[in-house]
């Protein structure tokens, strides 16, 4: 499977219900005297249709792995909720050259099994994954890295073959999170454990049905645990989400929280509840339409600009997902440094009369036919209506004859590569909090999104804002980007996700566990 079809976003998962005891933790030589009652330990449970597909960080990258990746594993910098940029977490770093990031670690940085976490760590985590290159993993965003230096046991040398801005998010992934060379085989993944310096330290995994995480009281970093643990239990489906809640069917569920599956209904009537609520975001999924370039019909610049031109997006969202999504106007979400609404300021706002204008200018005549596809799965329940409701809105324009055409995931992507569809419906999801992953992918420059987009002016701009050090600069290179693709229009945004996270009235801080990457970072949540 290739890089690029690994990140096109998932949008449900299935696995087995479990749940397992959380440990306890080790004796406390200042425990309270006989006959003073013993805090209770404060567990939270965890329910999601996600499914994991590994533990070790330098395996695959999908969204389920990493929500208990960031949990049990330190990386050198961090993203905190409401902070746009990285700061530090096991420890500080900075450019020295444009070529050369250099990390000081923090003193007195440890693993749960007592060794201790220094420089040679972190290159061992990084050598090892990028010699693994395993399939699916995050070796292919460290491909400017050529090695890491270790002049001390706490300073960590990154040296690059080009100059790289994106870096400093980079090293908040879980794809560089630091393993412990003692425990990790250097050429094989570690399926069973794992062994991290995060808020957490693993006690029970069950593939598929579960997973048990307890505080890591030796964690030295930003996000150290407000709890005691974690019991996270992977469901079926929608069912037996919403099973698992206080305020679910019969209200007999036992989780804390509980995300990732829930259908519009359900969350619609959770939010009546009085017993849980409702936590949304948006988040670092987006939908489009992608252009086949090899389309003798949208090749042409006109076509593809006259169907931007048309395309109503808040009806869009109203009609098929009722609003549980945004209206997007740029391939970058608004929450990312440097996104402006390119398409909108390209096409203001909905208009017939320009899109015939532009057709005509063009030289494009009579009524396009145009074949639409869409998969039922991959990207939702809400595919189907967002495949009528754009068929609807360019039908109805009178300049095109939309005909839909679906199948399942495995037949969708073949039928993409071989230029089934004039245009088709896919999703993207990033692996690294930059808006650079929502821009680079599709300008074919490696790993080429297969719609043919290439783009000589883009490519210049992307090439110019990854060796930009300059944060404004580097920001005004990718607004430009932006508008070089609503310009040319190879993909059209269509809407932002949010991720909804359904709570126990208890449950505090839940707004502060839900990153824009689609995943949760369980060390801030009380109750």
């Amino acid at each position: 499977m290739s890089e690029l079809w690994r990140r096109l976003v998932v949008t449900a998962a299935v696995g087995g219900l479990g749940v397992s005891l959380v440990a306890c933790g080790e004796p406390d030589d200042n425990a309270p005297h006989t006959g003073t009652p013993t805090p209770k330990e404060m567990v939270l449970r965890l329910a999601t249709t996600d499914t994991i597909s590994s533990l070790d960080p330098a395996g695959p990258y999908d969204v389920g792995s990493r929500t208990v990746q960031a949990n049990l594993y330190q990386t050198l910098l961090t993203i905190l909720p409401g902070k746009p940029t990285p700061v530090p977490d096991a420890a500080d770093c900075q450019f020295d050259s444009p070529t050369t990031y250099t990390c000081s670690l923090k003193e007195g940085l440890t693993f749960p099994n007592g060794h201790a976490l220094t420089s040679s760590d972190v290159r061992f985590s990084f050598d090892r994954m990028l010699a693994l290159k395993t399939p699916g993993g995050p070796a292919p965003l460290f491909a400017s890295v050529t090695s890491v230096g270790t002049p001390d046991e706490l300073t960590a040398v990154f040296n690059l073959k080009a100059p790289d801005a994106r870096l400093p998010y980079l090293l908040t992934t879980t794809g560089a999170s630091i393993v412990d060379e003692e425990s990790y085989p250097a050429k094989k993944l570690l399926d069973a454990t794992a062994v991290g310096s995060g808020p957490y330290q693993l006690t029970s995994y069950r593939p598929g049905e579960s997973v048990t995480l307890a505080r890591f009281t030796g964690y030295k970093g930003s996000r150290a645990a407000r709890n005691d643990g974690i019991q996270v239990a992977l469901v079926k489906d929608a069912a037996a989400l919403n099973q698992a809640l206080p305020g679910g069917m019969d209200g007999s569920g036992k989780a804390d929280l509980a995300y990732r599956g829930f259908t519009i209904g359900q969350l619609d009537k959770l939010r009546s509840s009085n017993r849980v609520q409702v936590v949304e975001s948006d988040d670092a999924v987006i939908q489009f339409v992608a252009f086949q370039l090899k389309s003798v019909t949208t090749r042409k610049l006109a076509v593809r600009r006259a169907i931007a031109q048309l395309i109503d997006r808040p009806a869009l969202v109203k009609k098929a997902y009722a609003e549980h999504v945004s209206p997007l106007y740029s391939m970058v979400p608004p929450s990312f440094g440097g996104a402006t609404d390119a398409y909108r300021a390209e096409y203001k706002q909905p208009n017939k009369a320009a899109a015939a204008a532009i057709l005509k200018a063009g030289g494009v005549k009579g009524v396009v036919p145009l074949t639409l596809g869409w998969t039922p799965s991959r990207f939702g329940p809400g595919s189907k209506a967002e495949a009528l409701e754009l068929k609807r809105q360019l039908d109805a324009s009178g300049l095109f004859r939309v005909t839909l055409r679906s199948a399942e995931w495995p037949a969708y992507q073949q039928l993409i590569r071989s230029g089934a569809f004039d245009l088709y419906i896919a999703g993207w999801i990033p692996e690294y909090p930059d808006a650079d992953n929502y821009l680079a992918p599709f300008i074919g420059v490696t790993d080429p999104f297969p719609n043919g987009y290439r783009s000589a002016a883009a490519t210049r701009l992307l090439q110019q804002e990854r060796t930009e050090q300059n944060g404004i600069k580097r920001a005004e290179l990718l607004e430009q980007l932006q508008g070089v693709f609503a310009r040319e229009v190879p993909v059209l945004p269509t809407w932002q996700g949010r991720l909804s996270v359904v709570a126990g009235q208890d449950v505090q801080n839940v707004s502060g566990a839900l990153d824009p990457l689609a995943f949760l970072h369980l060390s801030g949540l009380r109750k």
